[in-house]
């Protein structure tokens, strides 16, 4: 026996909401018409989908298997969906990136205007998280990752190497004997991340080493931003990825000798997605910015440039 199409849609919003009530407001239905709906396609399975529990309702074993069904049909219908609207010649239409909190807000944010210039009608939904968004399950469309993918169905591209670096703003180092060596940072306040906070591992390795010469002064933050905002305001040497000094100029790479291993930054997404339209055009917007932040870390790199 078929299955009605419409009831698999309400037994999915069921599912979702585990509520009758909270999925009849988003269907616009009653409470009694998705009742009616979940009886006739349990009926129609010759199964029980749900059972009822203090905290609503819970999926039954065989209500689990068809959840798993219904979800991915909606991640394909998406997608479908995603290409029949880059059929048309305008780029609009909602993109989902995901990238980490660091690279996110200090580096493609600021960059975004120029997107929207050029694509004023994408809709971006960015999610910043330093967690490894599922793509193959349509978490997220695209994403920009310190690491390669390990999921093999992922298209991906490496973009640039990037390393964690010391620096100080000019006013900080003022009256200041610059550090010589990474002892002499036992003098000076580090800036760093949080021990318990994600992070690659890279960056941790390099901050233990440091922390290992027990500066007088050490304060820890939970991301990049507040890492930055602190260096900016004089109150020590921070340690940050290299890719932030670009777009602030007045800060000095104390130590240039002093480095984390390379980290590798990858955009990917999957194959399902290779024809989209606004998929390539964010793809294409952020390599051409990276071959621009690549000129620039050179630059600044280059003797005299400190």
């Amino acid at each position: 026996m078929a299955v009605d199409w419409d009831k698999l849609r309400i037994f999915h919003a069921v599912a979702e909401a585990g509520s009758l009530t909270r999925a009849g407001e988003q269907l616009h239905l009653s409470q009694s018409a998705v009742s009616r709906q979940i009886r006739g396609l349990e009926e129609s399975l010759d199964t029980t989908l749900f059972r009822r529990h203090a905290r609503g309702l819970i999926l039954t074993e065989q209500g689990e298997l068809l959840y798993d069904a219904t979800r991915m049909m909606t991640k394909r219908l998406e997608v479908t969906e995603a290409r029949i609207r880059d059929s048309e010649d305008e780029i609009f239409g909602e993109l989902r990136v995901t990238t980490t909190t660091g690279f996110g807000t200090l580096w493609l944010a600021p960059r975004l205007p120029r997107l929207y210039a050029r694509y004023p009608n994408l809709k971006l939904d960015v999610m910043l998280t330093e967690r490894v968004v599922d793509l193959p399950m349509r978490e997220a469309d695209v994403a920009i990752r310190m690491k390669e993918p390990s999921q093999a169905e992922l298209i991906r591209r490496k973009l640039i190497d990037v390393r964690m670096r010391l620096y100080a703003s000019r006013a900080y180092l003022e009256g200041r004997d610059m550090p010589a060596s990474t002892a002499d940072l036992a003098r000076h306040r580090l800036i760093s991340q949080t021990p318990a906070t994600p992070q690659v591992r890279a960056g941790a390795d390099f901050t233990a080493a440091l922390l290992a010469g027990e500066p007088t002064s050490h304060l820890r933050m939970n991301n990049y931003f507040g890492i930055l905002q602190a260096v900016i305001h004089g109150l020590g040497i921070g340690v940050l990825p290299d890719y932030v000094t670009v777009d602030f100029p007045d800060l000095v790479n104390v130590l240039p000798e002093a480095q984390s291993a390379s980290i590798p930054v990858y955009l990917a997404y999957t194959e399902e997605l290779r024809q989209s339209r606004r998929l390539e055009a964010f793809r294409d917007f952020v390599v051409e910015e990276i071959a621009v932040l690549r000129r620039q870390m050179e630059a600044s790199a280059a003797p005299g440039q400190q």
